[in-house]
């Protein structure tokens, strides 16, 4: 069996992890000190989100440098250690690969910008604007107002889906592509053990550029429906795996909005030569009105429990799914789907069950093991995200007020998941001796890495735990996936099969006791032994309050 089917991937989002050297932000020092805490909850991967130079201008993701650390970081010896401290300790080591655009000070951009004669003209995409002076189409940007930019010096548009300084790459040259496939061979031979690949299905582009979409009221067409998952995509994952990725024994996994089940039948299929996994969106987009981020609702139950059936099911035997509640783009789960205040522990360890016991590759984000929850600053001049800044000012001119603003940044905010590192309950919670880049949650003086790890009974040893299952039984990894209740609005029940093995997964996701009828589900309670289970005093025919336990037969 693969490696990475039986692994357990650790993110660090390496601004926010840990300061060695009081300059408010994280740096690769800061992650080698922290390592031996990585060793004793049990995981076998960490991912590492950009540590390559860049003007930080969306957080590392605009880079500027692809073969060169970001100084407040540290160094390439830096890097070169953190290595090899990792594979000391048999830590892997992925890294994000960020090439659907780069920061608009690369210097492939400056060239580019230069003529419409430059060599590197063509490594981004340049487009005259319409007659009317308007851009080449009505595309809007991720980040608020359009996806194009006109440059004065040549007269032409150049496109970005995300911020103005994060000019897109045009994969359709094939100098660009061989110099995307030079620089991961130049860190796959340095021996890192893999790639997070970042909108890997936004690189294609239909080259017509059609029109978007748009909804009474818009500003701006939706242009998703001509670059995600674009015409070429199939064909550049395949080239990328020829040339680069089959000649290394690594993890790779595409992130992909946009992606549906049958998507990722082709795309992890071992057949097609692809990638390993992708990273889903649809459960993320469960709590949101209309696919609005920002208009949010209460999660249905239901909705989550046939979102993940359907992926369980697709995939299974096919290709290969990736686990995550969290990463440095979505708010706390415990605070999202679960109960971030009287039940906080127990929901946590809730959802991590839910999670832990499905067929994939689990993710964990930092923080997410000692239960770290969302945050809510008093001011917008407190938050830092740009996509979070821009939607404020643009609802704000579509008559959203300040309240609601404010609301649904505490809810869906990236930079809930962006605040420091809680370590312990000093200052700052022990990430920096300065002055953060970002405020720390103040939480973290009751919420803290240290005080979980002073009780046996805290989140992290209860993932300790689940790691430790999904090493020790391999149905954790191959079993099929069986839902049931599927109409109960509060319970989230499912079994795990492998031959004449069986597992049973019982979640509340509400803070009502509730009281299981189904037969067939207490006759597997009354035969089988629990494997874990969040909740000591129990009794077989009820769940507690945001109860989580799994059964095995």
């Amino acid at each position: 069996m693969e490696w990475w089917k039986k692994s357990v991937v650790y993110q660090i989002y390496p601004k926010s992890f840990m300061d060695s050297n009081g300059d408010g932000v994280g740096d690769i020092p800061g992650i080698i000190s922290k390592l031996d805490y990585l060793k004793k909850l049990g995981v076998d991967v960490i991912w590492l989100s950009p540590i390559y130079d860049s003007p930080q201008e969306d957080n590392g993701y605009d880079i500027r440098d692809y073969q060169e650390i970001f100084h407040q970081y540290g160094t390439m010896a830096d890097f070169e250690q953190l290595l090899e401290e990792m594979h000391k300790r048999e830590l892997k080591l992925v890294m994000d690969l960020v090439v659907n655009h780069t920061s608009d000070e690369h210097q492939w951009f400056v060239q580019s910008k230069q003529s419409k004669d430059s060599d590197y003209r063509d490594y981004y995409i340049w487009r005259d604007g319409k007659d009317n002076g308007e851009p080449p189409t009505n595309w809007g940007s991720t980040f608020g107002g359009s996806a194009w930019t006109l440059d004065e010096e040549t007269g032409q548009y150049y496109l970005h889906i995300f911020a103005k300084k994060q000019p897109d790459l045009n994969w359709e040259n094939v100098s660009l592509r061989e110099d995307v496939y030079s620089m991961m061979k130049f860190w796959l031979d340095k021996g890192i053990d893999g790639f997070r690949m970042d909108v890997i299905n936004f690189i294609s582009k239909d080259p017509d550029f059609p029109e978007g979409e748009k909804n009474p009221g818009d500003a701006y067409g939706n242009g998703g429906q001509h670059y995600i998952n674009g015409p070429r995509i199939h064909e550049y994952l395949r080239e990328m795996n020829q040339e680069v990725l089959s000649k290394y024994d690594v993890l790779t996994v595409g992130e992909m909005p946009g992606a549906a089940p049958e998507d990722a039948q082709i795309y992890t299929n071992p057949e097609n030569q692809e990638l390993n996994m992708v990273f889903t969106f649809e459960h993320m987009d469960l709590d949101s009105k209309n696919g609005d981020k920002w208009s949010f609702t209460d999660l249905h139950l239901q909705d989550l429990k046939e979102n993940f059936e359907k992926w369980q099911t697709s995939l299974h035997g096919v290709g290969w799914n990736s686990l995550y509640w969290n990463n440095h783009d979505q708010p706390r789960i415990v605070s999202r789907f679960g109960n971030d205040g009287e039940y906080r522990v127990k929901s946590a360890k809730m959802l991590a069950t839910c999670l832990h016991m499905l067929q994939g590759t689990p993710y964990i984000y930092q923080g997410e093991e000692i239960g770290m929850t969302n945050v809510r600053f008093d001011k917008l001049d407190d938050y830092r995200d740009i996509e979070l800044i821009n939607m404020y000012h643009d609802r704000k001119q579509q008559g959203w007020n300040h309240e609601r603003l404010m609301a649904a940044i505490y809810k869906k905010g990236r930079d809930n998941a962006r605040t420091p590192m809680q370590w312990n309950s000093r200052e700052n919670g022990g990430f920096t001796t300065g002055t953060p880049w970002i405020k720390s949650n103040p939480v973290y003086t009751d919420i803290n890495a240290e005080q979980a790890l002073d009780d046996e009974n805290s989140i992290f040893y209860y993932y300790q735990n689940l790691i430790q299952l999904r090493k020790k039984h391999d149905i954790i990894t191959t079993g099929k996936f069986e839902l049931l209740l599927r109409e109960h609005p509060h319970i989230f029940a499912y079994k795990r099969v492998e031959g004449n093995q069986q597992l049973l997964v019982l979640c509340n996701f509400s803070d009502q006791e509730l009281v299981i009828e189904d037969e067939e589900i207490l006759q597997f309670i009354g035969e089988a032994s629990v494997l874990i289970a969040n909740e000591d005093a129990r009794e077989n025919e009820k769940l507690s309050p945001y109860e989580g336990i799994v059964y095995s037969l």
